[in-house]
């Protein structure tokens, strides 16, 4: 292999067997020297600080000679790199501009005309109407090029499926993509005519794969893209002119709005039985009813994968992520049993001796009852006198449907007091509202607006359902340069201010009378609210300051000894002297170079350490943030983020246009089901465990999981790497035990049990994978590399990564065929669309008109993301409006996220769970504006308004039904944007469209489908 710059082949610890693969050359990123963990966040030693073993990425230097390869343990996103080597290490893709993606050698530039005549086809659940074509296979045109003997399912040359015909859904038929053009930015365009592949300059061509054996098995099912000249060879050679290219019709390559439609055609509305290991659940986009028998619903936990590989080597062959997203506070649907809750009384939850795994049904009672062996350590251990049961003839427990822990994947114990801190029991926590009264937000009528509303959600605090009120205290502060706090007692008439001059060193001023019971005190809380906005209304003081802030949040909590959480309402820069005094560091020169991850790391330690603070007394940050300008989220919001909180944000927040979202949000915050000051511990069975976490979270060693709060919305994604084989027999056990307080103050123990089969056929790891958790781990994993390394390497690991889990997939499970087919497992066949759309999210890619706080912002709420909120952000609802059937509540058939499925007579609403737009067509029809507006045509719709009227009649109200159906299932709140179709903020709503090219750069789907399929065929050859 070639010692010259870059091979795209994909980066391996060692060669695999069977697989005939040198490690690549990948320059000096990712040496061990300079790998540091993420600045704030703790790394637990092993899993990615230090190479985890059996990863995915190399790292150290470059070895001296080809022998010495694969010595160094990988990592998927390596540590910066040294910056004398920056220039070396990415060639051959260093160039002056940086293109979105690898840039394409010439052989990409030939692709991307091939592409434009590749035949597709798929052995999976297809797209095309049986009419065209066998079950499931997708065509698309062709030129006429060498012939081949005829292959089943895959089309001849020559033969063309028109467009599908016009229907009320897709506007007047799709036009078909014009051919890409020849681009200096190095996306994919024609190729020039007779041009021959030639490896990029100072680039050998690489050895990649093996060849392949011929004893391959039936082959599974999967979509197939083919290009009838051949790759890499180039097109055939014709005489006279090259006849003209045909297009490629983007209905032929695969949907994911059609992979959506045919899970719900097949699942929706059915009952899930949980009781099978290792089955795959339905897509998070399907509406079923989960019933638990035994393993914990996927509303809790969904795998990347749910049959592991049985060993490290097949791991590291298929480069498949093992990882679980773990909700343990998941919001359960009415029609579905709540969790059971199981008091053993002093003694305490019965665990495994060795392993102190929690009872489960994976433990096997043995000797008639008196001992069990646990299915995690196999240790056998005594079953407890109080706790033994006789068992029947097939060896089960004769109470085991009594037992919820014996039963059920999901339950909740009482904690005894040994599970507390310092073996008393937790006080009830409490709430603290903090508003930032400095003089734009008492101007703006901002603080007015929360003191009213705090009157209204007070009424609402979270209680237990067996609770008349709730058991939370809260608390009062305000703040500009200095901090005032309010005893609030229920005996006096008036509320007394005490404040606070030092911020440097912040204290509590008294303790009685701040924390209150609401109910008792509520005369004076609501004449407290009616006179902070008078209080502070001829106040000029317009600098803040941030951190003293929540120390003295958390001080309080800690002097009286309870968690809690603060709601800090905050709208500028601290620019005040005080801790935490951050700077304006705005600097888009830094964009798009290697220095770009600065702005995407705190400014300053002080956040980070405030941060540890916080999670160890559990104090939960939640941010409402209201900036007119930079505020530099990447340090405000590494407090909540670290301590499980949230952070809302609300640019050029005007009260007429914005209350409505920032109330919803505030609402639903403080009624959100919640737990204080928990602990997380993975467990798994024998052959692997858990490596690395993702999510709001704090780590003080390897194994527990610190959170100061963890609500119904959060997720902790969780990757497990082998340590031993597994076992077929046995299979892969997982248990995630949450131990945290109720809000009444109790502690309690929530348990999630979950079991994976395991194989040693590559086939049935490939079948079993589901590509809404993968992408969910692959936007964390690269979202946090971007603290410590350069995007244009995150995004070129993505693509080869991709490009390798499918080239493994082609080699090792799928029958023999034609290099020039881009053959996709059925599981993975919308994984290139979901990667693209992750390669092109604003965290990855900048735009002109996104700011590095919004980016800093979305990468923060992207860390604690459970499948669906990710699955929705990177790939957008769009919903045909003027085909809803009025009156009727089923929300009409989504279509795919790109221009040509938009009409111009047509009224589209779109949504990814932050942002909700309505496209109104430049032809829509009157009598559509008329009833949804109550304006007489499309020139008097005011784009301003931020919510519909409510006129009152049918297409007003489905409408209205159909955007709260969109809502009520998504943790933010979505300001409605109107777009009118050629004007100006459409640029904006364009952005959303995810499967065409972006406007700042990134491929569109057809084009980013050829990049993979280029990577994909230098890997097999």
């Amino acid at each position: 292999m070639s010692q010259q710059g870059y091979v795209a082949a994909p980066p391996y610890s060692q060669s695999q067997s069977g697989m005939g693969l040198p490690t690549p050359h990948y320059g000096h990123y990712g040496d061990q020297s300079h790998a540091g963990p993420a600045p704030g966040v703790t790394k637990p030693a092993g899993p990615v600080g230090a190479a985890a073993p059996g990863g995915m990425f190399p790292q150290g230097p470059p070895p001296p000679g080809p022998h010495q390869f694969g010595q160094n343990p990988p990592q998927r996103f390596p540590g910066p790199a040294p910056v004398s080597s920056a220039a070396a290490s990415y060639s051959p893709y260093a160039s002056a501009a940086q293109p979105p993606y690898p840039a394409p050698t010439p052989s990409v530039v030939q692709l991307g005309g091939q592409l434009t005549t590749m035949h597709i086809s798929t052995c999976g659940s297809g797209m095309a109407p049986p009419s065209q074509a066998p079950p499931g296979s997708l065509l698309a045109p062709s030129f006429p090029g060498p012939p081949r003997p005829p292959q089943p399912s895959i089309l001849q040359p020559g033969s063309r499926v028109p467009p599908p015909p016009p229907t009320a859904v897709n506007g007047p038929g799709v036009p078909a993509l014009p051919p890409p053009a020849h681009r200096q930015d190095g996306l994919p365009g024609p190729a020039p005519p007779n041009a021959q592949f030639q490896p990029p300059p100072g680039q050998s061509l690489g050895t990649g794969y093996a060849p392949q054996p011929a004893n391959y098995g039936a082959q599974m099912p999967g979509a197939q893209l083919s290009y009838p000249g051949g790759f890499p060879s180039g097109p055939a050679q014709m005489a006279g002119p090259p006849p003209p290219q045909k297009k490629l019709d983007p209905d032929s390559i695969p949907s994911p709005i059609q992979v959506i439609e045919n899970d719900r055609a097949s699942r929706a509305g059915q009952v899930y039985l949980t009781g099978t290991r290792g089955q795959v659940p339905p897509l998070v986009t399907t509406d079923c009813v989960v019933q638990d028998q035994g393993n914990a619903s996927p509303r809790y936990i969904r795998c990347t994968a749910y049959c592991f590989p049985c060993t490290s080597d097949m791991a590291k062959q298929a480069q498949i992520p093992l990882a679980a997203v773990i909700t343990p506070f998941a919001t359960i649907p009415s029609n579905e049993t709540p969790l059971y809750l199981v008091n053993h009384g002093e003694t305490g939850p019965v665990r495994c001796n060795r392993c102190k795994a929690y009872m489960c049904p994976f433990m096997q009672f043995t000797e008639g009852g008196r001992r069990y062996q646990c299915g995690f350590c196999s240790c056998v251990s005594e079953v407890p006198p109080f706790y033994f049961q006789h068992l029947d003839h097939v060896g089960r427990r004769l109470d085991h449907y009594e037992k919820p822990e014996l039963s059920l994947g999901s339950y909740e114990y009482v904690a005894t007091l040994d599970y507390c801190k310092k073996n008393k029991p937790p006080n009830p926590p409490a709430f603290i509202f903090m508003i930032d009264v400095s003089y734009s937000n008492i101007k703006n009528g901002l603080v007015k607006l929360i003191c009213e509303e705090l009157k209204t959600v007070l009424e609402k605090l979270p209680r237990e359902e067996q609770q008349e009120t709730s058991a939370i205290r809260v608390g009062f502060i305000t703040y500009n340069k200095v901090l005032h706090f309010f005893n609030v007692k229920s005996n006096l008439a008036q509320p007394q201010m005490m404040v606070v001059t030092d911020v440097g060193e912040v204290f509590v001023p008294l303790l009685d009378g701040f924390l209150v019971n609401y109910q008792e005190s509520q005369s004076v809380i609501h004449n407290l609210l009616d006179q902070i906005p008078e209080m502070f209304a001829d106040s000029n003081e317009n600098e803040t300051v941030f951190a003293p802030v929540v120390q003295a949040g958390m001080e309080a909590l800690k002097a009286a000894d309870c968690p809690g959480k603060l709601f800090i309402f905050h709208s500028s820069l601290p620019t005040a002297e005080a801790p935490g005094k951050l700077r304006n560091r705005d600097d888009r020169k830094l964009i798009n170079t290697d220095k770009e991850k600065i702005l995407f790391q705190p400014q300053t330690n002080v956040y980070d350490s405030l941060a540890k603070e916080c999670v160890a007394h559990g104090c939960c940050v939640t941010l409402f943030l209201f900036p007119s300008q930079y505020v530099d989220v990447a340090s405000l919001g590494l407090v909540p983020q670290l301590t499980g909180g949230t952070l809302y944000k609300y640019s050029n927040f005007q009260i007429h246009l914005d209350s409505q979202q920032f109330l919803n949000d505030l609402r639903n915050d403080i009624e959100k089901k919640i737990g204080f000051d928990a602990i997380m511990r993975v467990r798994t069975s024998t052959g692997f465990r858990a490596t690395d976490f993702f999510g709001g979270i704090f780590m003080n060693n390897t194994t527990d999981v610190e959170m100061a709060a963890i609500d119904c919305d959060k997720a902790v994604t969780v990757e497990f790497k082998h340590d031993d084989k597994l076992g077929e027999d046995t299979g892969a056990l997982i248990q995630c035990a949450v131990l945290y307080t109720t809000i009444s103050g109790q502690r309690r123990l929530r348990i999630h049990n979950l079991g994976l089969n395991c194989s040693s056929q590559l086939a049935d790891v490939y079948k079993s994978c589901e590509t809404d958790a993968l992408i969910n781990f692959f936007a964390k994993s690269a979202y946090r590399a971007v603290l410590h390394q350069p995007l244009k390497v995150i995004r070129e690991i993505l693509v080869n990564q991709t490009a390798h889990m499918l080239a493994c997939y082609r080699k090792n499970c799928a029958s023999p065929s034609a290099a020039s087919q881009l053959i996709l497992p059925d599981s993975m066949k919308v994984l290139p669309v979901y990667m693209n759309c992750l390669l092109k999210s604003c965290v990855l890619l900048s735009r002109p008109d996104t700011s590095i706080d919004e980016r800093a912002h979305q990468r923060q709420l992207l860390m604690s993301m459970g499948v669906a909120d990710s699955q929705l952000l990177f790939y957008p609802q769009l919903l045909p409006l003027h085909t809803v059937d009025v009156g009727g509540t089923a929300l009409p058939g989504a279509v795919r996220c790109s221009e040509s499925r938009l009409a111009e007579d047509g009224v589209f609403l779109l949504a990814d769970g932050l942002h909700m737009f309505l496209w109104l067509g430049a032809s829509s029809p009157a009598e559509l504006i008329q009833g949804l507006f109550s304006v007489p045509s499309l020139a008097h719709v005011n784009t301003e308004m931020t919510s519909l009227p409510e006129v009152g009649n049918p297409y007003s109200q489905t409408l209205r039904t159909i955007m709260s159906i969109i809502q009520q299932k998504r943790p933010y709140s979505m300001k409605l944007v109107i777009v009118k179709q050629r004007e100006q903020a459409e640029m904006v709503f364009r952005q959303f469209l995810v499967e065409d090219k972006g406007l700042h750069g990134g491929s569109s789907y057809v084009d980013f489908l050829c990049c993979v399929h280029k990577e994909i065929c230098q890997l097999l050859n």
